[in-house]
C-alpha cells in the first residue's frame, strides 16, 4: 500500500465493486455489517455507499474515511476486515480499491489501472481551472433554473438549494465527465500506458 503525505493526514479508501445481480440483498446485509465492524477502529471518520444506477451491472462504490493511514492500515490489515472479504467472495464478481489523500479528489475521476494504488493527485493548477471551467457555468445554469422558483425565500436558504444543485451536477456527471476527456492532461504519465 501507498500513504499519501504524512501519516497524520485524513485518508479515504475508494472500493468499487461489481455485485452479482441475483446477490444483491446479501451484499446490501454484508455492507450494513462490515460498516458496523469499521466503525469499532480507531480513527474511523465515516462510510458512504454509492449505489448503482444500472441494475443490469450493479457496481456499488465503498468510500471509507480514517483520520489517519495508520488507523486504515490497522483496520485493513485487522482478521476482522480480512473476515468480512471473505464472507464477500460469493457475491462480489469484481474489486478495485484505492487510496486517496483528503480533499476535493473525489470530484476527480480516476484513470482505470491495474494497480490498487492511485495515480499522482492532478497538480494543483490544474485542479483550479478545471474547478473554474465547471464550477462557474453551472453557477449560471442555477441562476437560469433554480433562481425563479427561489423567490421569496431567505437569501440564505436558496444560496443552499442552490449549492446543493451546482454540487449535486457536480459531482455527477459533469466532474468525472470533463476528468475523462481532460485525462490526457490531468494524468499525463497514465494516459500514456498502453491500454489493454
Amino acid at each position: 500500500m501507498q500513504t499519501f503525505g504524512q501519516q497524520s493526514d485524513p485518508i479515504t479508501l475508494v472500493i468499487s465493486e461489481v455485485v452479482e445481480p441475483n446477490r444483491i440483498d446479501e451484499y446490501e446485509a454484508w455492507t450494513k455489517g462490515i460498516n458496523h465492524a469499521a466503525q469499532q477502529f480507531e480513527g474511523f471518520i465515516g462510510v458512504d455507499v454509492i449505489r448503482p444506477r444500472d441494475h443490469q451491472y450493479p457496481e456499488y462504490v465503498l468510500i471509507v474515511k480514517f483520520d489517519n493511514y495508520e488507523h486504515c492500515k490497522d483496520w485493513l490489515t485487522s482478521s476482522v476486515y480480512h473476515n468480512w472479504m471473505l464472507k464477500s467472495k460469493e457475491f462480489i464478481a469484481k474489486r478495485s480499491q484505492q487510496h486517496l489523500p483528503s480533499g476535493l479528489e473525489l470530484w476527480f475521476t480516476l484513470p482505470k489501472s491495474s494497480s490498487l494504488t492511485s495515480p499522482p493527485q492532478p497538480a494543483y493548477y490544474k485542479q483550479v481551472i478545471v474547478g473554474v471551467i465547471t464550477v462557474y457555468p453551472l453557477i449560471l445554469l442555477a441562476k437560469l433554473v433554480v433562481n425563479p422558483f427561489l423567490q421569496g425565500l431567505p437569501d440564505l436558504l436558496g444560496l443552499f438549494i442552490s449549492v446543493i444543485f451546482v454540487s449535486a451536477l457536480l459531482t455527477y456527471p459533469v466532474m468525472p465527465y470533463l476528468t475523462q476527456i481532460l485525462s490526457f492532461w490531468l494524468y499525463p504519465s497514465t494516459s500514456k500506458r498502453p491500454r489493454r
